[in-house]
């Protein structure tokens, strides 16, 4: 019985040593390297581009669930270049989306940032879109036009061709905007749909509800740990940095976590 017990030990322990550290901590939805998920940057900053924070959560949940996943951004310049300790636009300053996004980018094989011209969806059975001033200034017109604005046109082309192949879609604060947009009838969250402050946050950007509403979406209020699914359309959303908060940023990658995990499992179905 000793013998058969040490046996077994080594046999483990031979495995573990050959495994990364992951391998015994893997998600509740992964298919281990069988899911490949397109994600869509808008530049890199929450002011003129996408939020660092659900750009790197986005990632790392399709890490921990067990997905490929490839980066794009449309190579063009920002509609706007942001000085984020001011708060306010940088005078003379032009920057390249693809560019700026590349900075989530190690630069290592193939999550190195495309263009998203590029993006064929045969090649991916899900798409997320993380959150951030790029997606109503750089990926459509919504921060001058609201509910009438216009869409980059490869963000129209693979929202709709996603849709159109029952391609699971996520998206993270403001991106319900994009979809809204152009996919009528959706079911989506964008958190609060009035201002309720509290000690732990606020949600200061409640009149995107309306717009979201205005383009015959259903809004469903949502807490910023929770996501939204629309079955019937294959849509998760999450309200992220739309609920602002000095400090609890574990909400908005629990948050994050429950979209991806959702986009997961309908990217197997």
């Amino acid at each position: 019985m000793q013998a058969t017990r040490t046996l077994l030990s080594r046999q483990t322990l031979t495995l573990l040593t050959r495994q990364p550290a992951c391998f015994v901590h893997h998600g509740d939805y992964g298919n281990w390297g069988n899911t490949n998920i397109a994600v869509v940057f808008s530049g890199c900053g929450w002011w003129d581009g996408t939020d660092v924070h659900e750009g790197v959560y986005t990632m790392y949940h399709l890490s921990r669930n067990g997905a490929n996943f490839q980066m794009f951004a449309p190579n063009q310049q920002q509609a706007v270049v942001m000085d984020h300790a001011k708060k306010q636009p940088a005078s003379g300053e032009n920057r390249n989306m693809m560019a700026e996004a590349a900075r989530f980018s190690h630069g290592q094989g193939v999550t190195q940032m495309q263009d998203l011209s590029k993006l064929d969806v045969n090649n991916f059975d899900g798409i997320i879109f993380p959150g951030g001033h790029g997606i109503i200034k750089n990926l459509s017109s919504f921060a001058k036009d609201g509910k009438d604005c216009k869409l980059h046109g490869d963000v129209e082309r693979v929202l709709k061709e996603f849709h159109r192949s029952r391609k699971p879609i996520g998206l993270s604060s403001m991106a319900p905007v994009l979809a809204c947009r152009v996919l009528p009838g959706i079911e989506v969250t964008m958190g609060y749909e009035r201002d309720d402050n509290t000690r732990w946050g606020n949600w200061p950007h409640t009149s995107m509800v309306q717009a979201v509403k205005n383009m015959g979406a259903r809004h469903n209020g949502r807490e910023p740990y929770e996501a939204n699914v629309d079955e019937k359309n294959k849509v998760v959303s999450t309200p992220a940095f739309l609920w602002e908060t000095d400090y609890h940023y574990h909400y908005i990658f629990d948050g994050i976590g429950n979209m991806v995990k959702h986009v997961m499992r309908m990217s197997t179905k």
